[in-house]
Parts: structure tokens; C-alpha cells; sequence
């Protein structure tokens, strides 16, 4: 259980700071918007680990090819938006597009996720039952992300700070995105 939780939290980590610079870019968060971040999170966290689990060692070469890149993708065309929507605000004091909705959710969902799909594949390669993982990694996924849209919300409703919160939560989904790979060891083969 302990190593369960503690994966959880591993996972947890990227949707996390992805909920953060969420939280930033609203700057007021409803009580709808971080469900719908948190209950997406959760659920894409919950799902893959299963997906993986379920795949097993039939697709694990072909996945491993290229799921980090398109994490990176994933978040790079995210945090492209939340810059550009920085300087926006700085010209022109235009409101930021909503994290929480559409298919901007959805990749955010993807790309946070793609993490708990190689889990899963390592759990069905040790035998070991999906189902409890999987539920404690989304519940993990969902409080963090809960905890991480108020945080960013609180950055992100200091006037003074809005901006330069929505450029660094860009940063760090290009930050998360080169993490990935360096991971995989994707920059050994670009450097």
C-alpha cells in the first residue's frame, strides 16, 4: 500500500503543476472548473495504468517509441497558448482561454497521464492486479490537481504577479514536456 501511495504521488506530480499554472492562467476558479480538471486528471490517471496493464507486453515496443514525444507535444502546444496569452494580457488585457474545457482538457488530461500508461505496462509485466493502483492513483490525481487549481488561484488573483505566474506555468509545462524526454532519453539522440 505504502509503494501504491507512493506511486500515486509520483504520478500525481505533473498534474499537479499543470493544475497550478491552470489555476493561475483562471486566476478565479469555480467550484465547477476544478472538478471538471480534477475529475478529468483523476479519470485519465485511473484509466491508463489500466490501459497499459490490459496492453501488456503485446504493444509495450510500440508504445515506448513514442509516447513521450507526444506527452511533449501535448504540453508544448499548451504552454505555447498560456505564453502568447501572457503577452496578450500584457498589450491588450484579454482574458485567457479556460483550461478546464474542450479539447485544451483533454490534452492537458493526455499529456499528465502518459506517465501511469508505462506503469501499468510495468505492473501486468510483474502480475500484479491493476485495480487498486489505478483507483488510488486517480483519487491521488484528483486531490492534487484540487489542491493545485486553488494554489494557482491564489498566485494568480495577485494583480501584480498574474502575469509573470501565467509565463512561468508555461515555462513549466515546457519544463514538464522536456522532463519526459529526458527521461526517455529522447535529448540524448536530438543532442
Amino acid at each position: 500500500m505504502v509503494n501504491t501511495l507512493a506511486l500515486a504521488v509520483a504520478l500525481a506530480m505533473d498534474a499537479f503543476a499543470v493544475s497550478i499554472a491552470s489555476g493561475v492562467s483562471l486566476r478565479t476558479v469555480s467550484a465547477r472548473q476544478t472538478f471538471r480538471l480534477a475529475w478529468h486528471f483523476g479519470l485519465f490517471q485511473a484509466m491508463m495504468p489500466v490501459i497499459g496493464w490490459s496492453a501488456g507486453l503485446t504493444v509495450r515496443s510500440r508504445i515506448e517509441a513514442y509516447d513521450h514525444w507526444v506527452a511533449f507535444a501535448l504540453l508544448v502546444f499548451v504552454a505555447q497558448g498560456m505564453l502568447r496569452s501572457a503577452f496578450k494580457k500584457e498589450s491588450v488585457g484579454a482574458d485567457a482561454k479556460d483550461p478546464t474545457k474542450g479539447m485544451t482538457m483533454v490534452m492537458l488530461s493526455v499529456a499528465t497521464s502518459i506517465d501511469a500508461l508505462a506503469v501499468g505496462l510495468s505492473l501486468s509485466m510483474i502480475n500484479v492486479s491493476i485495480w487498486t493502483p489505478a483507483l488510488i492513483i486517480g483519487l491521488v490525481a484528483g486531490v492534487f490537481t484540487t489542491v493545485g487549481m486553488h494554489l494557482g488561484k491564489v498566485i494568480g488573483s495577485m494583480a501584480q504577479l498574474s502575469r509573470w505566474a501565467e509565463m512561468t506555468g508555461g515555462i513549466v509545462l515546457l519544463g514538464i514536456g522536456v522532463n519526459i524526454l529526458r527521461e526517455h532519453g529522447a535529448l540524448a539522440i536530438i543532442l
